[in-house]
């Protein structure tokens, strides 16, 4: 299997596999309205020349007290066909997706979802960081990584996704 950073030729399998993932079209839209977007990171798992899973990282704000150049991100969606689920696609797309935010300078990354799936990976609850999410959510499920240490010290308030997110069902 194959990760790599998608490209224009892959723009309408990766709407089919996210629509497939998530057995409904609002994720895939969600893509397709964040593509080509400022900071966006959107990467592909290749398996015998299908893609088979997707992840994407887009741009999130830190409403309350932080610096204003602080460059962090949402990871979200993550998805895998339904036949190749369960088989360490989704934790490989992360990993690789988590090294390239890294590379790209970006201090921490954000996602709404599983606190036993995320820990693996070093995401702890952003209540931790006096930080939330401007969705009401359980405090657990809206975690962040800090990709350089020390990067949220003196942030608190909401974290704001792009209005994009606010189509979600």
């Amino acid at each position: 299997m194959e990760v790599r950073a998608e490209k224009p030729e892959d723009v309408e399998a990766i709407h089919r596999m996210n629509a497939a993932a998530f057995g409904r079209e609002d994720e895939a839209n969600l893509v397709d309205q964040l593509r080509g977007g400022i900071s966006t990171f959107s990467f592909v798992a290749v398996e015998s020349e299908q893609i088979v899973g997707h992840l994407f990282f887009s741009p999130v704000a830190i409403a309350g007290e932080c610096a204003d150049n602080l460059f962090v991100l949402g990871l979200a969606p993550v998805a895998v066909l339904p036949n190749y689920q369960r088989q360490g696609i989704g934790t490989f797309l992360i990993q690789h997706g988590l090294k390239e935010c890294d590379r790209s300078g970006c201090k921490a990354v954000f996602v709404l979802g599983s606190s036993e799936y995320y820990q693996r990976f070093g995401f702890i609850s952003a209540k931790e960081k006096r930080l939330r999410c401007e969705y009401l959510v359980p405090d657990e499920a809206f975690m962040v990584l800090e990709l350089e240490s020390g990067a949220l010290n003196g942030c608190t308030g909401p974290v704001k996704y792009r209005s994009e997110f606010n189509k979600l069902g």
